[in-house]
């Protein structure tokens, strides 16, 4: 019978050594998928946040309105008074640029994070070993149910998208769409915020304005009409209209937003006792309304300077002048007087300057004492 083998001291092997692989098993394991993995994922960072710090500096240049002034040559115009000026001469403008930038601005960043993002994941799916196929598949199911379920958002997004991009209205325009009329004061992709003249704020969702009538983009024109009285002289009229219009365009304040040269047309409307003249004036935008408020006031000044009635009024405008005429060159009249308070004046002046007391008048009798 023989013996075990007694084992040797120094041929001892340990467990470690038999379950963990060297050194270099490790290294070929990460520089494998897990580096591909941090390697998509730190690039996709890297790329998104060049992609949205690009976007949101192009777009607050263009929102500021200096996206040249301050670079190159330029920057010591863009820092000088004049180039303030420019840049803030239509807050309008302005303010319609500064909201279409950000929210482009806001739309692209958006974007560029669901693609940069979506890619990022589908690269790491396929250095797992995923099969992408079902994935796709199910992507395009998704896609479709979301489409027919969400027609109306969809619609929305892309009628809000196209508004922006062609510049069909901004914030501070006056505009007309139909289920509302008022100024805009806020533009986003899906709605917008609408405030008409009653102060009701609007909110008008993108896909349901058919038309936009916007009233103050580019120029406007304020239109006011006049009815004289049928037998008026009409060339009188167009001269006194013209003066009118010139005592306005001379205005300093609101005549420097008067863009051409005051245009008076011919009989507009003809009735029984009305003849209907139209002055136009070309006027800056959103202040055709402030404009022709001042044609108005002038007009009226001017056809009642020259004893010019509107129409109906060529009556009341004899009795009106009868009434404030001075009855006597040293006692003023007083302005708060009605016409019979100058009937009442004029009898007491006469019967202060004869001496002679007013007659009374005899009331008849009752029938019964006759």
């Amino acid at each position: 019978m023989t013996s075990a083998a007694t084992p040797d001291p120094s041929e001892t092997t340990s467990i470690l050594d038999k379950d963990i692989p060297p050194p270099s098993t490790w290294w070929d394991w990460f520089v494998g998928l897990p580096l591909r993995i941090i390697l998509i994922v730190a690039i996709s960072s890297i790329v998104l946040f060049l992609l949205r710090r690009s976007i949101r500096t192009i777009t607050n240049h263009v929102a500021e309105g200096t996206p040249f002034l301050d670079r190159g040559i330029l920057r010591p115009i863009g820092e000088s008074e004049v180039g303030n000026v420019l840049a803030k001469a239509n807050p309008l403008s302005s303010a319609r640029r500064a909201q279409r930038a950000r929210t482009l601005g806001s739309v692209l960043r958006s974007t560029s994070t669901i693609i940069v993002g979506g890619i990022a994941f589908f690269l790491i799916l396929a250095e797992l070993g995923v099969n992408l196929a079902p994935f796709i598949a199910s992507a395009g199911v998704i896609g479709v149910a979301l489409g027919f379920g969400a027609q109306s958002l969809v619609k929305d997004f892309l009628t809000g998208l196209f508004m922006l991009l062609e510049d069909q209205y901004g914030v501070g325009d006056v505009v007309d769409v139909g289920p509302a009329n008022g100024t805009v004061e806020a533009v986003t992709l899906r709605i917008t915020k609408i405030r008409d003249s009653d102060g009701t704020l609007w909110y008008v969702p993108n896909g349901t304005m058919l038309r936009v009538g916007n009233k103050t983009q580019g120029w406007a024109t304020a239109v006011v009409e006049i009815d004289v009285d049928y037998f008026a002289d009409l060339d009188q009229v167009r001269a006194l209209l013209a003066e009118a219009a010139s005592r306005v365009v001379k205005d300093p304040v609101v005549g420097a937003h008067v863009l051409g040269e005051p245009t008076i047309t011919g009989i507009e409307r003809l009735s029984a006792d009305a003849v209907t003249l139209r002055l136009k004036v070309k006027t800056s935008p959103a202040m055709q309304w402030e404009v022709a408020r001042e044609l108005r006031t002038a007009t009226r000044d001017a056809l009642e300077r020259a004893d010019v009635p509107l129409a109906g009024q060529r009556d009341l405008m004899a009795t009106h002048r009868a009434a404030i005429a001075p009855q006597d060159e040293t006692t003023p009249r007083d302005p708060r007087n009605t016409p019979i308070d100058d009937v009442v004046s004029n009898r007491d002046a006469r019967v202060a300057a004869t001496g002679d007391e007013p007659v009374p008048t005899e009331e008849p009798a009752p029938a019964e004492e006759r």
